[in-house]
């Protein structure tokens, strides 16, 4: 069939059903005129879905930790106004136009809200010990974060609504997967800080915290413990936060103490990492530079005092999913302490010689995780 046959079949069609040429062409008028927004109602009923999971996550958030704040409470007062009024506390961030000190005033800002949280508990909790005190604290963080996270989706969603405005859209349509999985794995998270339980993002305190068992211990800065061992004729200083409470500690402090004591001649960092997609949940990693998240404050702290000192900065991770980082541990996340054990004594062997000090930092939530 040659193209003359084509067109003889076409122009029969067209001239003998002009239902035809209806059919196809009203849906291309459509499509040029009112294209944007259908595609607009389809998109907007993709995102109130996943808008109505965000406000369930806060919800239930928020539910959990009010009933855990009263299950833990003696006073017998309602907790639930004074817990919405925190939910709703932001952080201005300090100006960087100046970007000299930067940092110090990040840090500043940080902790003073990290301490006005710590009292804010005791006050509804006035008798609560160390322990729970950083679980509710945790819960606190997450509920105000799911609060803070639908509220953003919600504000950026009604406008686009509100202005009939595709492209403005777009993005959020764009960054709303990568939101949600952030969002299912802080509310999913919840279960495991109430009871305590060991999360992804604790591997690297279980490694150290396993190499410090038996030994001397002492407060070296905040919720922050250091022990000191021997091994193979090498001083380690063994650095974690303070288990089994939800803390991070605050390694970048611990350190700058013990360099301005001892000759430090490196840095080892445990730490958990994201994974890639389509690499193996659990698998292991070596590099250089410091392994430390958060929003870089402690990190900036570790390379400066190693720069100022000349120490090199090795690192080994464990690779995991946001979900895998903040839930309950894997069996085969916590399977590979022993593993990530071993490849720490090779590096300390390969990268040092006999009489040399060495600092080995379990870095993350030690949730779960004593010493």
């Amino acid at each position: 069939m040659n193209f003359t046959d084509f067109e003889q079949i076409f122009s029969t069609s067209d001239e003998s059903d002009p239902l035809m040429m209806l059919v196809w062409i009203v849906p291309i008028i459509i499509f040029v005129f009112y294209g944007q927004q259908i595609q607009l109602l389809v998109t907007s009923g993709e995102i109130k879905k996943a808008i109505k999971k965000l406000d369930k996550f806060r919800s239930d958030s928020k539910t959990e930790l009010i009933d855990y704040v009263k299950k833990n409470s003696d006073s017998g007062t309602d907790p639930t106004k004074k817990i919405e009024q925190f939910l709703d506390y932001f952080t201005i961030m300090p100006v960087d136009l100046d970007p000299n000190g930067i940092v110090d005033k990040v840090r500043h800002t940080v902790r003073s809200r990290e301490d006005y949280t710590r009292n804010h508990v005791k006050l509804l909790l006035p008798n609560i010990d160390e322990i729970e005190l950083s679980r509710v604290q945790t819960l606190l963080e997450l509920a105000s974060s799911l609060q803070m996270i639908h509220k953003i989706i919600n504000h950026m969603f009604l406008t686009a609504k509100k202005q009939k405005n595709y492209p403005l859209i777009l993005p959020l349509q764009m960054i709303l997967p990568f939101i949600m999985e952030h969002a299912k794995a802080m509310n999913a998270s919840i279960p495991a800080f109430k009871k305590g339980q060991p999360l992804g993002d604790g591997i690297g305190p279980m490694v150290v915290g396993k190499m410090m068992l038996n030994e001397e211990k002492q407060i070296i800065s905040f919720q922050t413990i250091l022990a000191k061992i021997n091994y193979e004729k090498r001083k380690l200083f063994l650095v974690k936060a303070e288990g089994p409470g939800s803390t991070v500690g605050r390694p970048d402090d611990a350190l700058q103490k013990i360099v301005d004591t001892d000759k430090i001649d490196a840095i080892i960092m445990i730490d958990a990492a994201l994974k890639m997609e389509g690499e193996d949940s659990a698998s292991i990693a070596r590099g250089f530079g410091a392994a430390i998240g958060g929003i870089g404050t402690e990190k900036f702290q570790i390379e400066q005092i190693a720069t100022q000192n000349k120490i090199p900065v090795f690192s080994i991770v464990v690779k995991q999913s946001v979900k895998e980082a903040i839930t309950l541990m894997t069996k085969e996340i916590a399977d590979q302490a022993d593993n990530v054990r071993l490849q720490v004594n090779e590096m300390i062997l390969e990268n040092t010689i006999e009489g040399q000090s060495v600092v080995i930092i379990g870095v993350g939530n030690t949730a779960g995780v004593p010493q």
